[in-house]
């Protein structure tokens, strides 16, 4: 069933030949919407082949939601996107390159899942927690065999994505230009930032997350099509944050998983597997869950929150062991971003080529749900950026 294929199991579905393996030569001038993934990905096959591009990045650093923090602890922290969704020979693939031996050093992640944070249960919760527990250490045991995951040991995501991507193509990259208009409507696409700077090209391809897209962000003119506005509708973009705490002791398990009604909420380990004496607690929260920080004053009284909520299963221990050294990413109410992450999966072929479908021949778009591959996260970002300026440059 196509379902079960994604991450790990979709190895066979990456493309063999992507832009990476192919050479092209157009004339015109291109620009691409946004530094992230999809956006940095299509930009190298720009500057491989020598065509005129230049990036427009609405934010002030490129990586869109991949982003680390190197100050917490000896090893760098994903402050966005975190887990390798795959086998680590994708990481080869998304370079071009081919085998499974890679040079990134990366950690099988198949911690021991704790389910026991039900606050606010009665007695009969908490029993039936610990029966979940059980339940769920054995179920996790069978996902990592049939789905493995793996992380960065010694590196991150955006790291990655800087040595391969951004290093080579930096340079054409003007930052703080956030777009608000497209005008396709003429010979040349003009495109106009909040600024009121025109941009013109003979070819957009447009990047930004899909939350910016649901905002109506960018105003299209001749407005895109009611097909086109319904599948962008139709796509979920929770909100959620991630913080990181740093602590003197390591008091917590691998991870402790809360219930949450929509997306997931979960306290991990960051330092798992990094041979380090750093301790390094990280909460994810997406979905439902959001509420119950965003309704908070500060930054500030977020951190006491999760230490409230680790104190009532630890009896105090967090609080204690709290160096008062955190960071929060709060990718759910970033201007440029307005959401987490997509589960491509569970959208059809039809709704994500209805996603992918180009204006006018001048105006494509890429990014982690525009892949038709079931790639998962970054690497779909990826091969849809390879994909789309494929056909942007090919005129298909």
């Amino acid at each position: 069933m196509k379902v079960f294929r994604w991450g790990s199991r979709a190895l066979d579905m990456f493309p063999e030949d992507t832009a990476l393996h192919k050479t092209y030569s157009y004339e015109g001038k291109v620009i691409v919407i946004g530094a992230g993934a999809s956006g940095l990905a299509a930009a190298k096959i720009l500057q491989t082949n020598n065509i005129d591009y230049l990036v427009l990045e609405a934010s002030n650093r490129y990586g869109g939601r991949l982003k680390e923090n190197k100050t917490l602890a000896d090893f760098p922290i994903d402050l966005g996107a975190e887990w390798i969704h795959h086998l680590p020979a994708v990481l080869n693939r998304l370079k071009g390159k081919s085998g499974d031996l890679v040079e990134e050093e990366t950690v099988p992640y198949n911690a021991f899942y704790k389910f026991d944070k039900d606050f606010g249960y009665s007695s009969y919760g908490k029993i039936f927690t610990w029966i979940n527990s059980s339940l769920l250490r054995l179920l996790f045991f069978f996902r990592f065999k049939f789905f493995p995951e793996f992380k960065f040991k010694n590196s991150s995501w955006f790291n990655f994505l800087d040595r391969n991507f951004a290093e080579e193509v930096k340079h054409k990259i003007e930052f703080n230009s956030p777009v608000t208009k497209i005008n396709y409507s003429e010979d040349k696409v003009d495109v106009i930032t909040r600024s009121g700077k025109v941009y013109k090209a003979d070819k957009v391809l447009v990047t930004v997350s899909i939350g910016i897209l649901k905002s109506d962000y960018i105003s299209f003119i001749p407005d895109i099509s009611k097909e086109k506005k319904d599948a962008i509708e139709s796509i979920v973009f929770m909100p959620g944050f991630k913080l990181v705490m740093k602590f003197s002791e390591k008091f917590y398990p691998d991870i402790i998983m809360c219930k949450a009604k929509t997306g997931e909420k979960e306290y991990y380990d960051m330092a798992f597997k990094k041979e380090t004496e750093t301790h390094i607690l990280g909460l994810l929260v997406q979905g439902s869950s959001v509420e119950d920080f965003y309704c908070l004053e500060s930054e500030e009284h977020i951190v006491l929150k999760a230490l409230e909520e680790l104190d009532q299963i630890y009896e105090g221990k967090a609080s204690k062991a709290f160096t008062g050294e955190y960071a929060l990413e709060d990718w759910g109410r970033h201007e440029f971003t307005l959401g987490t992450w997509i589960e491509s999966f569970q959208y059809n072929q039809s709704l994500i080529q209805t996603l992918n479908e180009p204006l006018n021949g001048k105006v494509f778009f890429a990014g982690e749900v525009n892949d038709l591959n079931h790639q998962l996260g970054v690497p779909g970002a990826i091969v849809s950026g390879y994909h789309s300026i494929d056909k942007l440059l090919t005129n298909l």
